[in-house]
This record gives C-alpha cells, sequence and structure tokens, in this order.
C-alpha cells in the first residue's frame, strides 16, 4: 500500500531546507503531500499562489511529492488525503518544545495519527524563511539558500539592493 504523508507549512518562501525535508520524506514514503497553509493569522509575503508556484517549480526532480493547500484543522486534511502520517522538520533544539506541544495535540484530535520529525541536512539547520527574506532584502547571493526560481521570485519582490 502506498504510504502518503502530509509535510503542512508556511513556505514563505520555500528555502533549501524545507525542499530537504521534502527529498527526505519522498525516500521514506510512497507519496508525498506538502501542503501550503492558507493561514489568516499570519501575514505572508507571498500569497498562497505564488508559494505553490515556487514548490512545484522546487520539486520537478521527486515524482511521488505533490502540492496542496489548506485552511482549517490540519488532522481534517490528513484525513481527506487517507494519510495518518505528518512530517515536521526540526532544525534546533529551539524547534522541539513546540513541535512536541502541536503533536501532542494533533494525536489528541486524532489519536491514529503520528507525527514524523526529520532533520534536514547539517548545513540548513540555521535557515528560515525569515532569515532567507532578510538576506534579499539586503543584496546577497541567495544560491545556497534557495533554488532558483525561488530566488527569482524573491528578487522580483524585493529588488536587488546594489553591494558597497
Amino acid at each position: 500500500m502506498l504510504q502518503t504523508a502530509v509535510y503542512p507549512g508556511t513556505f514563505d518562501p520555500l528555502t533549501r531546507g524545507h525542499l530537504d525535508i521534502i527529498q527526505r520524506a519522498c525516500r521514506t514514503f510512497g507519496r508525498v503531500i506538502v501542503v501550503v497553509a492558507n493561514n489568516s493569522a499570519k501575514a505572508p509575503t507571498f500569497s498562497v499562489a505564488e508559494r505553490i508556484r515556487m514548490i512545484k517549480a522546487s520539486i520537478t526532480h521527486l515524482p511521488n511529492a505533490e502540492v496542496d493547500t489548506f485552511s482549517g484543522l490540519l488532522v481534517d486534511f490528513l484525513k481527506s488525503k487517507q494519510s495518518r502520517i505528518l512530517i515536521r522538520g526540526l532544525r534546533a533544539v529551539s524547534d522541539m518544545d513546540y513541535e512536541f506541544q502541536m503533536a501532542a495535540i494533533n494525536r489528541r484530535l486524532c489519536n491514529d495519527m503520528e507525527t514524523v520529525f526529520l532533520m534536514p541536512d547539517e548545513r540548513h539547520t540555521y535557515l528560515s524563511s525569515s532569515i532567507v527574506k532578510d538576506i534579499c532584502r539586503r543584496g546577497a547571493p541567495m544560491d545556497s539558500f534557495v533554488t532558483p526560481s525561488v530566488a527569482r521570485m524573491l528578487t522580483r519582490k524585493f529588488g536587488r539592493k546594489k553591494k558597497g
């Protein structure tokens, strides 16, 4: 049976750390759905459609990965996709408290759901979407932080400042 795992996030923007988690999940599960959160409580830089485009452009090499969006309870989305596996990335110890709380809440809401924690490659543990946006705003090269398609979208959004 094809096991489906769901990797939710804001992905504003998608970083190489996110991509590393997606690739690891694709090696472990038969089908991986990368789910862009449509959270009205947050004010993302990129629209849901833009975030979906950047993810799709970055995962073309992963035949068992797809992109979707959701709003509402994540457990309801998992049930609708007949999945019981939630993927979460852990970069540092500071992520663990929040992620463990969310895993416990989700399990309480759906007791047969499992949260699988994956760590990105050490080269990406410091990366966050906020840091990437700040790097772009300051005009630094982004090649090691995001894919070329994401870098183009960031440059269009923020422009390119001259160094010096």
